[in-house]
């Protein structure tokens, strides 16, 4: 087997795949170029995209191209693929802002240095948005039949579950498949990966191209990734995982993955790290919570850096440290006018962005959730003063694992 595949495999990427033979073939005989899609529905990308991402950075690892495609265009659509009702629609000028920041991101993961391998951005706008509709149907639209179009799941389950499925949804994944065949024939694209929720949508796109050109086109599709408690990867009880810095902070990210489950930790440092297998195979039997801060640190230091890493386990240990006004917590600002105007308690975390909601820091107050410097605070109308701070600093909790520095500036 390729090595590429072979590596996909055994780090747990593998789902399905079109024709694994000729693939393994193709791979071991030629660099090729391989994309995924990403629409640009949010300003980041967050934690559930991170597979794809490492998808890219192995096929990157192996000499092979990736392609990124930013979806200008089928964003202003909507994909109804896991989608139980149709997305909110955006702006032209919400999309171009969120693919501008989500291209960002991937600077991160992926290597620029070498210009055999250095990822290609691509934006489906820039072909879509002029498309000929009459043009479209008949060179394009002739290739595909409603009965195949209503058995793939994305349709079905709408359909099944008589939840509404708009015209514009349902041409999604002909513009997608579009999008493949347009890759194929200005960027050489051969292999399209994506989640197994995107299996016929890439299916499509296989076709698409042998019929309209009789090209060989790939499609493999990654497993969705559950955690063992049964939920969706990516989203926790305090909001998404994001990958952008002004969403999630450096320290939240680490403490994210230092919480993941004993039973996920070994397949997580599989599928997020670029720790050898072997490596990992070794360290299986080690201490379970030196293994979550080693793979806190893996995945926050290619996302962050190295230095951020270090800090966020620094702060991680500060926790502990009684008193400890903690050096490495994230910090956030509050001016001096603010407490010179008797900021409450209810405002201060609402400023602090630990919690949006009064409603709901009433009720981690009388939970005894929520401590300054270390003390237990139950009074909802308690008022910040300077004498709770340290200098120009006081350290606010929320539970076990949420703390920040308030900085007086």
């Amino acid at each position: 087997m390729n090595k590429f595949l072979k590596e996909f495999k055994d780090r747990g990427f593998f789902y399905q795949c079109t024709n694994e033979d000729e693939l393994s073939s193709l791979l071991e005989n030629q660099k090729i170029n391989g994309y995924i899609g990403f629409d640009c529905t949010a300003e980041s990308l967050h934690v559930g995209s991170l597979l794809q991402i490492m998808c890219l950075r192995l096929l990157q690892k192996h000499g092979h191209r990736p392609i990124i495609l930013l979806g200008g265009g089928t964003t202003r659509i909507g994909d109804p693929s896991g989608k139980d009702k149709t997305r909110a629609i955006l702006s032209e000028k919400e999309i171009e802002k969120n693919i501008k920041n989500i291209e960002k991101l991937f600077k991160n993961f992926l290597d620029n240095r070498d210009p055999k391998t250095k990822p290609i951005f691509v934006n489906n706008y820039s072909w879509l948005r002029n498309l000929n509709y009459i043009s479209f149907l008949r060179d394009i639209g002739k290739h595909f039949t409603i009965n195949k179009m209503l058995s793939f799941d994305s349709i079905k389950t709408r359909l099944e579950r008589e939840q509404s499925l708009s015209y514009m949804e349902f041409n999604y994944m002909i513009l997608q498949a579009y999008d493949f065949l347009e890759l194929n024939k200005k960027k050489n694209c051969s292999l399209q990966i994506g989640g197994s929720d995107q299996w016929g949508n890439i299916v499509n796109g296989v076709e698409l191209i042998k019929r309209y050109s009789n090209k060989r086109a790939y499609g493999l599709t990654t497993p969705l990734i559950t955690l063992a408690s049964g939920s969706k990867m990516g989203k926790t009880e305090t909001g998404a995982i994001w990958l952008d810095k002004k969403l999630l902070s450096e320290y939240d990210y680490w403490q994210f993955w230092r919480n993941t489950d004993d039973r996920d930790v070994i397949k997580f440092l599989k599928i997020f790290t670029d720790l050898d297998l072997n490596e990992i195979d070794n360290l299986k039997n080690n201490d379970i919570n030196d293994l979550k801060i080693l793979l806190a640190n893996k995945t926050t230091e290619m996302l962050h850096g190295k230095k951020a890493a270090i800090n966020c386990e620094k702060a991680a240990k500060e926790v502990f440290s009684k008193n400890s006004l903690g050096a490495h917590f994230p910090k956030v600002e509050i001016k001096f006018r603010d407490i010179n105007n008797q900021i409450s308690i209810l405002d201060l975390i609402i400023k602090s962005k630990l919690e949006s909601s009064k409603s709901e820091i009433r009720r981690l107050l009388k939970g005894n959730a929520i401590k300054i410097n270390d003390e237990l605070i139950k009074d909802e109308k308690m008022i910040i003063n300077k004498n709770l701070f340290n200098g120009n600093y006081l350290k606010l909790s929320i539970g076990k694992k949420r703390h920040i520095k308030i900085e007086l500036i």
